[in-house]
């Protein structure tokens, strides 16, 4: 199934689960081609199937944004089949939660390597394409922790300031490309479901079900930052449910 006229082209990292999948189905059903890309491609087919089912268009492929040359073929792969891409979601992101004293190194890299790194090879891969076009829409998800630092939280709070940093830069460097940070506070989405200190992970996966939001909301926000006219550019949405406070 092609994508209607009139729709977009929208690629969305880390589409397997929580924001990700919940602005795929948002943005389908919108009316826009969403092109989701994740690690567990069985994830990512039952939500393609999902889609079709409610009379939208998608494809999936398998993508880990820590390698280069897998976000180049998402992207890549995506603006040969359709000659264009109009908006790429650079949501794919962990959180391992732990004091610094844990040394839990490997987890501090990979937290390094899919919130900052991937967004980056988000960015390398379809900035180039955008620009030729002279027209196109980079969307990062940060996160409240990149405005505030807490105990235990303190290399994931380390990389979406990064994240919102960078944003910033490109926002500033580009005129034909819209540029937006969306930075949502507790969600109800698998981020407190794996890595970390299993104590703190256990706190963090209860305050989210206390204190989060729908992910749907989050989709939302995506979707209100989609659909301004070209000559308007949502810098920044920050998001917290009422509750957290």
């Amino acid at each position: 199934m092609g994508a209607s006229s009139g729709s977009k082209i929208i690629l969305i990292t880390g589409a397997s689960s929580g924001i990700g999948a919940a602005t795929a189905r948002r943005l389908a059903a919108d009316g826009h081609h969403v092109v989701l890309g994740a690690r567990r491609v069985d994830r990512l087919a039952a939500l393609v199937d999902e889609v079709r089912a409610a009379g939208g268009t998608a494809e999936h492929h398998e993508l880990d944004v820590t390698s280069r040359d897998s976000v180049l073929s998402f992207v890549e792969g995506a603006h040969n089949r359709h000659g264009r891409i109009d908006v790429l979601v650079n949501n794919a992101g962990v959180m391992a939660l732990s004091t610094l004293d844990a040394l839990r190194v490997d987890e501090w890299d990979q937290m390094v390597e899919v919130n900052l790194r991937g967004t980056l090879n988000g960015i390398g891969a379809a900035l180039p394409l955008m620009r030729a076009r002279g027209a196109g829409h980079i969307i990062n998800i940060g996160s409240t922790a990149g405005y505030r630092v807490d105990p235990t939280a303190a290399v994931y709070c380390a990389t979406k300031y990064a994240v919102r940093a960078l944003t910033e830069g490109l926002r500033q460097e580009s005129r034909d490309v819209r540029v937006t940070l969306v930075s949502p506070g507790y969600t109800h989405s698998e981020l407190t479901e794996r890595g970390g200190d299993p104590q703190v992970r256990a706190a963090a996966r209860a305050a989210a079900e206390e204190l989060g939001m729908p992910a749907s909301a989050v989709a939302d926000a995506i979707a209100y930052a989609i659909t301004q006219p070209d000559s308007v550019d949502v810098n920044e949405i920050i998001m917290r449910s009422t509750v957290q406070g």
